[in-house]
């Protein structure tokens, strides 16, 4: 199969399930987003420590995957099949939630605003936090013309509460002190 089909050279996409949209259609740039966001996360792993929270972000990563062919997915009974390992739980949810508890007991309260700033590890993780608040805006918007597993907007709220508490700990690990505004 090759990777260009020309399809797409007018400006519009084909979707999965079928169908066709121009390619500034809002469900194209949430899943677009969430792609996005999948790359940062990326970038994160990528980033040393890379031990740091791994087998978490790679879950994220698929995770992240799965909610992307939802959102491509107009239609999920003409893909229910192809859609059945594309599952996202509310443990993942339960997760986020523990690992930021346990993260809090170390970190120093906060008290003021924090820049999005620090050791690499740190900065990737600001850096895919914002992407992570950009995807969940467009989830929304997207959920305003079609329904959106409530399920989603939850994980990516979630997911961004954990990338900016992950990102202090880094700093924290990292012995540097997080840059109040």
């Amino acid at each position: 199969m090759k990777i260009y089909t020309r399809t797409g050279d007018g400006g519009d996409t084909g979707l999965f399930g079928g169908g066709r949209v121009s390619k500034a259609h809002v469900r194209v740039a949430a899943y677009g987003d969430i792609d996005e966001l999948n790359s940062a996360i990326g970038v994160v792993r990528a980033t040393e420590p890379r031990t740091f929270h791994d087998e978490l972000l790679r879950a994220v990563q698929r995770d992240l995957f799965a909610i992307g062919g939802h959102l491509a997915t107009p239609d999920p009974q003409k893909v229910a099949e192809a859609l059945e390992k594309a599952e996202v739980s509310e443990a993942r949810i339960a997760e986020f939630e523990n690992t930021i508890d346990e993260a809090d007991r170390e970190l120093p309260p906060l008290r003021a605003f924090i820049l999005p700033a620090g050791v690499p590890k740190a900065t990737t993780l600001h850096l895919a936090r914002t992407v992570c608040r950009r995807a969940e805006r467009s989830v929304v918007a997207l959920d305003r013309e079609a329904a959106v597993p409530a399920l989603f907007l939850q994980y990516l709220n979630r997911l961004s509460d954990l990338l900016f508490t992950l990102a202090r700990l880094a700093n924290l690990e990292g012995a540097m002190d997080d840059e109040t505004w």
